[in-house]
């Protein structure tokens, strides 16, 4: 071993950055229509919960880029609801990322649900466990839509190979969920080189970190802009323009509550949901104007042609 050998040198002859960017450079990246952030709104469960997010758009005038969807798993919602939301998303230019099941913590697994236990991340137990997630996503794409949230390093390898080998729609395209637990730049480059099309990092990444990922990568960075409680309840409406402009592209991610087991799971009435949709478009707007306030040049993509 060379006795010139650092840690710098190592990540740099690596191609990574040797610290976090703490001088914050500009991002040159932005998304295809030159905007540099869009804006993500996660909870969607159910088709009158998209019907409800398009009534408070309009009366918001805020037009929402992107929804997580059956955070209770696409599994509990029957196919034709699923192709009618499909439908309607499409119709008014709304980019669907599905959330298949079965998921970690379905099974006789218990291991992630016990205190500890939940600190060795969410994966996929075992093959029968991938073949039935495999089903659900086919299930999904035949109601026509083509978003996924991937947790699994393993299985967005196995996607991106369908995808690659055209076992599945060219078009799909993978998200990879923050319980993934991604937070640096080797990480997000190695997801990007398995397929990942846009990554969701860990919630409480300073704007120097972001940076740092930036410069490694290309694909959209998926940033949380209001966590629910059980997530640490951050709140980072105003800092919102400043990570845009070093991070872009960028989707905030807007998801207010008190945690995902009240708020994803398959017996939640609908009506709950609507009322935080409701909130969460509300949220929206204001990320809007406060983005504005702070800088306004930074640019939130304006909403795709339709019809």
């Amino acid at each position: 071993m060379s006795t010139s050998v650092t840690p710098e040198s190592i990540l740099a002859a690596q191609g990574l950055p040797t610290a976090d960017n703490h001088d914050l450079p500009t991002s040159a990246r932005t998304f295809a229509d030159g905007g540099q952030f869009r804006l993500e709104v996660s909870g969607v469960e159910r088709l009158s919960n998209l019907e409800a997010l398009l009534v408070e758009s309009k009366r918001h005038d805020v037009f929402v880029h992107r929804i997580i969807s059956f955070g209770g798993g696409a599994t509990l919602i029957d196919k034709g609801e699923l192709r009618a939301f499909g439908q309607l998303a499409a119709e008014n230019g709304i980019e669907v990322v599905a959330c298949p099941g079965p998921r970690a913590g379905w099974d006789s697994g218990r291991q992630l649900t016990s205190r500890e236990g939940i600190t060795s991340g969410k994966r996929i137990r075992g093959v029968d466990n991938i073949r039935y997630l495999l089903h659900d996503v086919l299930r999904i794409f035949d109601a026509g839509l083509r978003g996924l949230l991937v947790i699994d390093e393993g299985v967005l390898d196995v996607l991106n190979t369908a995808r690659e080998r055209g076992d599945i729609p060219g078009d799909a395209f993978f998200k990879v969920s923050v319980y993934a637990g991604h937070a640096n730049p080797a990480s997000v480059r190695v997801l990007e080189g398995l397929g990942a099309d846009s990554v969701n990092p860990v919630g409480d990444l300073s704007r120097p970190m972001l940076s740092a990922i930036r410069s490694v990568v290309s694909v959209p960075l998926d940033v949380w802009a209001i966590t629910f409680d059980s997530f640490g309840g951050m709140t980072r409406l105003w800092e919102a323009a400043d990570i845009a402009r070093v991070a872009a592209p960028v989707y905030f991610k807007i998801e207010p509550g008190e945690s995902e087991e009240v708020m994803y799971n398959g017996y939640t009435d609908a009506e709950f949901h609507d009322r935080l949709i409701r909130h969460k478009v509300r949220h929206a707007a204001i990320l809007r104007e406060l983005a504005s306030t702070v800088d306004s040049g930074v640019r939130l993509s304006p909403p795709p042609a339709t019809g």
